[in-house]
């Protein structure tokens, strides 16, 4: 113990370096509000919402991904996937979260559908920009 003694110092700072820099390089995704949106656009509606998890390119690298416990689907491999059928039905449940998929783990990927729905009154209009998401990402698939 005499020995250790004058080590101490050391050692607990060291053990602090380590504990800080481990803190450091934990990422995580902030929660914040969805905000509401005005946009009927595909494209504009993925910007806002889908692009920080899945890239703006679909492939499942957009800058909260690394933060996330399971890895962003490459939504251009849907359709590749399922034989070279983009699944509408199957992705509209998906987005409305009526269906859950092994990639979304413990519900990571908000549940779109119902939240582009509380943002207007008129459900027409939440359904045309839920079909025009998957309209646009379905666009994305590779050939």
């Amino acid at each position: 113990m005499k020995i250790l003694r004058p080590l101490l110092p050391f050692l607990s700072t060291f053990a602090c370096f380590a504990v800080c820099a481990a803190a450091q390089n934990t990422k995580q995704v902030k929660e914040v509000p969805v905000h509401p949106t005005t946009a009927i656009s595909g494209k504009v509606l993925y910007g806002q919402y889908c692009a920080v998890c899945h890239g703006v390119d679909g492939k499942g690298a957009g800058p909260a991904a690394d933060a996330l416990k399971q890895h962003p689907t490459d939504l251009t491999q849907i359709g590749r996937q399922n034989h070279g059928t983009f699944p509408e039905d199957r992705f509209l449940k998906i987005l409305n979260g009526e269906v859950t998929t092994p990639a979304h783990g413990s519900k990571d990927m908000p549940i779109w559908g119902s939240e582009l729905r509380n943002m207007s009154s008129n459900l027409n209009s939440a359904q045309d920009r839920i079909h025009a998401l998957m309209n646009y990402i379905e666009g994305m698939q590779a050939k």
